[in-house]
């Protein structure tokens, strides 16, 4: 368990707290000024009074793994960081500069400075000048260049990053004097997702087999990066706009694309392109952008890189956190709990994963909340619960503590039979059921022939697929058959 130590508390130290909260591990704060010690108590910091530079302070301390020296003065700021190096000499040490001192002196007590004046200079240079401002002004160009209504597509059954990120695509087309929609196929059904849109009163449209694409002036592709897949786009149709944090695993067309696979939320990236063009945010945009990126990277523990924190750094001085706490609180309804329910009572369970059916259901996004629920039991790493709607059986899948891409894994066990794909530790998979398996006499026949095949591939692919480098591969267990057409119970 980490355990962090702040010793002093600025405006940037207590801005840095706030962004402690929720973490693992403890946190203590030590500040010298009682009315910052008492407002850091209201807000349910374990804070105390006292002079991080006297010796009897420190002393009195515990040992930290991680400090943060952050006052707002920078002379001050050395004289407490080379007391903590001293009473700390294993500790990880976080300064930040202030205003004056040394900045040299203090590179060499501490690990880590943070320098204001370098990083405004830095990302001021950012956005007048080099490959990025080109990148966003092309954007731009292409956004002014669109003749007619820009139609911003989602992938089908949107999540909250592909749809904060389409809402502000719409944004900057706005700014171009292109107007723009905000579009998706399929149903926002996941409570969240629908509170999302509901409290935030996003401008959304659904389209059907019954649209005319002609009405729209060009295409834009959000959190998606190729029409007709996980959209129902036509697979010819010209796209002007892709931006997306996914691989792509095939050609992608455009006259621009943005595809930063290295950071975790396409909300990241839209959010970067309002700061280098110099788009102001207001609480809608910027409370959806934030909860894109709160979602995608599972509250900054899934794949965040530094631009994620920037980007979230630079969108919570206007977010709603009122709206932003009624959207992470919703209301479960029932056909959920039901489908819960169902998983549980289902499960199998071999080793440390956990496979389920669900049997039908009309809200798609039940699965993933059960997959989620699931890899709360104790000695579970994986889950893949699955279930049918119109057809098509939909799979969702989650584990964590594990060496094994839950997206690779998925691609491996269900790609020929219908398309898959996701994260490393989150994915899922739709299989056409008439196409893949024939026609069924009734719901038992279908959900009984499709369990068996759907639950020894994917137990096949889970523990054949090879580890990284030096992993130890975990036991297939006993009474697992490795022909994937044999089963067991």
């Amino acid at each position: 368990m980490v355990t962090r130590l702040f010793l002093g508390c600025g405006a940037v130290g207590q801005r840095l707290l706030e962004a402690t909260e929720g973490w693992s591990g403890t946190t203590r704060a030590i500040c010298s000024t009682e009315s910052r010690v008492e407002t850091l108590r209201e807000e349910g910091v374990d804070a105390t009074t006292g002079d991080p530079v006297e010796p009897a302070t420190l002393a009195a301390l515990d040992d930290a793994d991680v400090v943060v020296v952050a006052s707002d003065d920078g002379d001050r700021n050395q004289r407490v960081a080379a007391a903590a190096r001293r009473r700390f000499p294993d500790a990880f040490i976080l300064a930040y500069a202030g205003d004056g001192g040394d900045i040299d002196e203090l590179r060499s007590v501490v690990d880590r400075v943070v320098d204001p004046t370098a990083v405004v200079a830095s990302r001021a240079t950012e956005q007048i000048s080099g490959d990025a401002a080109e990148d966003s002004l092309l954007l731009r160009q292409v956004l002014t260049d669109i003749d007619g209504t820009l139609a911003v597509v989602m992938h089908d059954n949107p999540d909250p990053d592909a749809i904060a990120s389409a809402v502000a695509m719409c944004r900057l087309a706005e700014t171009t004097g292109t107007r723009a929609e905000a579009c998706y196929y399929g149903e926002i059904s996941h409570q969240e997702n629908r509170a999302m849109v509901n409290l935030l009163d996003l401008d959304l449209r659904t389209l059907g087999p019954e649209d005319d694409l002609g009405e729209f002036g060009g295409f834009a592709l959000v959190d998606h990066a190729r029409p007709s897949v996980n959209d129902q786009l036509p697979e010819e149709l010209h796209v002007d706009i892709v931006v997306d944090h996914h691989p792509p695993r095939g050609p992608v067309q455009g006259r621009y694309q943005d595809l930063r696979t290295d950071v975790g939320s396409t909300s990241t990236l839209l959010t970067d392109h309002f700061a280098r063009l110099g788009v102001p945010l207001d609480e809608s945009i910027a409370t959806a952008l934030l909860y894109g990126i709160q979602v995608d990277t599972k509250e900054f523990r899934r794949e965040a890189s530094r631009l994620d924190f920037e980007a979230a750094a630079r969108l919570l001085p206007y977010v709603d956190e009122a709206v932003l706490d009624r959207i992470e609180s919703p209301s479960v309804d029932g056909e959920t709990l039901d489908t819960l329910a169902r998983a549980i009572e289902n499960r199998e369970v071999r080793g440390s994963v956990l496979v389920t059916g669900v049997g039908s259901l009309s809200d798609r996004d039940a699965l993933p909340q059960a997959a989620d629920k699931l890899l709360t039991m104790d000695g579970i790493t994986c889950t893949l619960v699955y279930g049918f709607i119109d057809g098509t059986a939909y799979l969702s899948a989650r584990a964590r503590g594990t060496e094994l891409d839950l997206g690779e894994t998925l691609r491996a066990a269900f790609d020929q039979i219908g398309s898959a794909g996701g994260h490393a530790d989150m994915a899922g998979a739709q299989i056409p059921v008439t196409q893949a398996f024939g026609e069924f006499e009734d719901e038992g026949e279908r959900d009984a022939a499709i369990r068996d095949v759907i639950t020894d591939r994917f137990f096949d692919a889970w523990y054949e697929r090879p580890r990284k480098s030096g992993v130890v591969r975990e036991p297939r267990p006993r009474g697992i058959p490795l022909d994937g057409d044999e089963r067991t119970d």
